[in-house]
């Protein structure tokens, strides 16, 4: 028998605004990247920049954010084992200490800006480039990591409407603040260039964490006023905020590096790459949305001791999440040539962008597997497996194919090659795990 809560209504009622809202973080970055990927003085240049600082805000924020999914697995267990009020002072304790965190790491990373970017192997504009851009955009990290706290309480609580409508808010506040401050408004605001972009991304950030709060205010019993004792489970959240941390930390690894190289092979190269990293990634959020069903619905039923709804939900979550990149496969194949000119106009960056395209297009299976396991185990809180996995994806898979690619003059292929090695080693990894402790197990 279906149990109601994996039929396919329930588990899009989750999806779905949760994919709207994953689609939406990555816009951010995008928008900047188109935006002054088109200007018609530098845009090579400014698109490397964002290229490079994104990569590197991206690592901060993913490494330090995962205490949304270390709340989330928590509150849905609980929420499952019908114990929600025993956890109602961890979420703001969480918080506190994230944002606490958030604040160390903005005040040391701004004292070293030039070395960070000069490690990454930005010179020249591209190095100027990319201190204006990051100096304004830094701001908006500790807004962010607070807004992502937000959502995992929301998504423990099984609601991603609300996520969804802050991240969407975000999004096109972003879109429309970067056309007016990069390229001005004639007579009321003079063009900004690569600073009107930072400025763009740092409002969205901040409206957005102004938004969620008032909505976890008026939507949720959930207080953020910070009360002691300590709460016993803060020490469970810190474990798996640490494995995630730690998987994270390994994740991000392997996109500074494929940035470090792309880099160290010209301004080119650097800007072509930013473009495909840009589409990789809105597709993984994409394909989020059911990844974030299975994290989801999966910590509830795992909370509730129900192992037979929890194989068919990893089940119907994988297939409906096949569908979806197989779908964006198709578009990507059908526009294949028209992809590019939403970043960029110079010819020799589309040129080399259509020559590697089909690695990020073939990959989008792969991608989809590894994203829906990888969701569902952080919903069941396996975050020690999560961290090995990474490891393991990262050390074993993607450094050494990066770096054989390299030796063997591949360039910008060899740089995506080590992407696909990457995920496959992901998905088999949890795929084999997932069935291993759950595949065979009595109900």
């Amino acid at each position: 028998m279906i149990r109601p809560e994996i039929t396919f209504k329930n588990i899009n009622k989750i999806a779905v605004p949760a994919l709207l809202a994953s689609i939406a973080e990555p816009l951010l970055s995008s928008t900047d990247a188109a935006v002054v990927g088109n200007l018609e003085t530098n845009a090579t240049e400014a698109l490397a920049a964002v290229g490079i600082v994104g990569a590197f805000l991206s690592m901060l924020i993913w490494i330090l954010g995962q205490t949304r999914s270390a709340i989330s697995a928590l509150i849905s267990q609980h929420l499952g084992a019908d114990k929600l009020l025993d956890i109602k002072s961890l979420p703001a304790q969480a918080i506190f200490f994230n944002l606490v965190l958030s604040i160390i790491v903005l005040a040391s990373t701004s004292i070293f800006i030039k070395p960070i970017f000069q490690l990454l192997n930005a010179e020249g504009q591209v190095l100027d480039y990319c201190i204006q851009y990051y100096k304004i955009r830094v701001w908006g990290f500790p807004l962010t990591l607070f807004t992502f706290a937000i959502f995992g309480i929301f998504r423990g609580l099984q609601n991603t409407t609300w996520p969804m409508v802050i991240a969407l808010v975000g999004a096109f506040t972003n879109i429309g603040m970067d056309f007016l401050l990069v390229y001005g408004w004639e007579g009321y605001i003079d063009p900004m260039h690569i600073e009107g972009a930072a400025w763009a991304s740092l409002i969205a950030q901040f409206l957005m964490a102004i938004l969620a709060y008032i909505l976890l205010r008026q939507k949720t019993s959930i207080s953020l006023q910070l009360s002691f004792p300590i709460h016993p489970e803060i020490k469970n959240l810190v474990v798996m905020s640490l494995n995630l941390f730690v998987r994270t930390l390994a994740l991000n690894i392997a996109f500074i590096l494929a940035v470090r190289v792309a880099t160290d092979l010209g301004k080119v190269v650097i800007a072509a790459h930013t473009i495909a990293i840009n589409i990789w990634l809105f597709s993984a959020f994409f394909l989020d949305g059911y990844a974030s069903a299975g994290n989801i619905l999966g910590g509830k039923l795992y909370g509730a001791n129900d192992i037979f709804s929890l194989r068919i939900l990893a089940k119907r979550c994988v297939n409906y999440g096949l569908m979806m990149a197989c779908l964006l496969l198709i578009v990507g194949m059908i526009f294949y040539s028209s992809f590019g000119t939403i970043f960029s106009k110079e010819p020799d960056v589309l040129e080399l962008f259509n020559q590697f395209f089909f690695i990020v297009l073939i990959s989008l299976p792969i991608n989809g597997v590894a994203f829906i396991y990888d969701g569902i185990f952080k919903g069941l809180g396996k975050m020690k497996y999560l961290r090995n996995v990474l490891l393991v994806s990262t050390f074993v898979g993607f450094v050494p194919t990066l770096y054989i690619s390299q030796y063997f003059d591949w360039g910008i292929f060899g740089i995506w090659i080590a992407f696909l090695v990457w995920m496959i080693f992901r998905a088999v990894a949890l795929v084999w795990k997932f069935n291993a402790d759950f595949g065979q197990s009595k109900d």
